[in-house]
């Protein structure tokens, strides 16, 4: 798109290796400038891979470099919000993995206060928002082939039969509605509204670790699933679960008063805009969960670059993360009817 090169720095290089499976090491207007992660022998793996010379044993060392305009934020999901806000704090643009804030609600009206202070974009990096049926729906609501949306569905299912290694065990036990966005965006990433009330149901699982006396959160619910009123006054149900094993991954479906779309569409209109994902930068591959990661990577890039909004800022992003909070509220309190706080820049 143009000559200029976006200087950035890669925080975290845990199981899931994400600051690299993005690709921001590939994309033609990128330069890597430096990257950390607290584990020296990662950082060092972290920094051959994407062909970066500089080193910084941690976020706040890093986030000191005047060389760097932006950070994409990698590390444990307990400390995203307080690393996204001491990158924002240093006048440094953020992009964050899944979830935006961890627990409490607290948590995100701190964030969206440092974005707004700041001036500067935040981006969450929810892959679902990419994935080629979500983005094809975003397109036909956007052109009005749906009508107002009667009924959404997502789900996130993701079999942890033994938990997943993590910076000091923060998935063991976690609750299912405390990492909903993969499911949420199923109506978020389609229409950019929100959840505004939620009843949420959970069910206690035969899986040790995701007993409430097996893990720190005191949660005994290895299954979620919640059902929440839209801001368009229609319904969804979402769903996430940790101990049901069989087919998984991130997958959703909606009804409108104009159409369906259940991998495919269906419906009254006729003249449809194209559904498929633009071609990437020259360089950029797809990458995983479901050939999100360029795209989400490429989004970020570009919004600094266009000086325009990317699509998942701090507002959806709060947006489709503290309603699973809220749910999860609602779990343990037998389903009781809750309000969700609502988010707009």
């Amino acid at each position: 798109m143009s000559d200029r090169k976006l200087r950035v720095g890669l925080v975290g290089y845990g199981v899931c290796k994400f600051s690299a499976a993005f690709g921001f090491q590939d994309h033609p207007n990128v330069e890597v400038v430096a990257v950390s992660d607290l584990i020296p022998d990662r950082c060092a793996e972290l920094a051959a891979v994407t062909r970066c010379a500089k080193r910084y044993p941690s976020l706040e060392e890093l986030v000191k470099d005047r060389r760097i305009e932006a950070v994409f934020v990698a590390t444990d999901a307990p400390s995203h919000v307080r690393h996204c806000i001491e990158v924002l704090r240093h006048g440094k643009h953020v992009a964050c993995a899944v979830p935006a804030a961890f627990g409490t609600s607290e948590q995100a009206h701190q964030l969206i206060d440092a974005v707004r202070s700041s001036g500067l974009k935040y981006m969450m990096f929810e892959t679902s928002c990419f994935r080629e049926d979500n983005y094809g729906m975003r397109q036909i609501y956007r052109a009005g082939g749906f009508g107002k949306l009667v009924y959404a569905e997502g789900e996130y299912y993701h079999y942890m039969a033994q938990p997943i290694d993590s910076y000091k065990g923060w998935r063991i036990g976690l609750p299912p509605q405390w990492y909903p966005t993969h499911s949420n965006a199923y109506y978020g990433g389609v229409t950019g509204g929100s959840f505004t009330e939620v009843s949420c149901l959970g069910i206690p699982s035969r899986i040790e670790h995701l007993r409430s006396a097996h893990n720190s959160y005191r949660n005994p619910f290895g299954t979620e699933i919640a059902l929440l009123r839209t801001s368009e006054g229609g319904m969804a149900r979402m769903a996430v679960s940790w101990d049901t094993p069989g087919f998984g991954g991130e997958m959703g479906r909606i009804r409108g008063q104009r159409g369906t779309f259940y991998g495919k569409y269906e419906g009254l209109e006729t003249r449809l805009p194209s559904i498929r994902r633009p071609p990437l930068p020259p360089g950029v591959a797809p990458g995983g969960h479901g050939g999100s990661h360029g795209y989400l990577m490429n989004e970020f890039v570009t919004a600094i670059l266009q000086e325009r909004t990317p699509l998942v800022d701090v507002a959806l992003a709060l947006n489709l993360t503290v309603a699973g909070l809220v749910a999860h509220q609602s779990a343990l309190k037998g389903g009781e009817l809750l309000k969700i706080p609502q988010f707009q820049l």
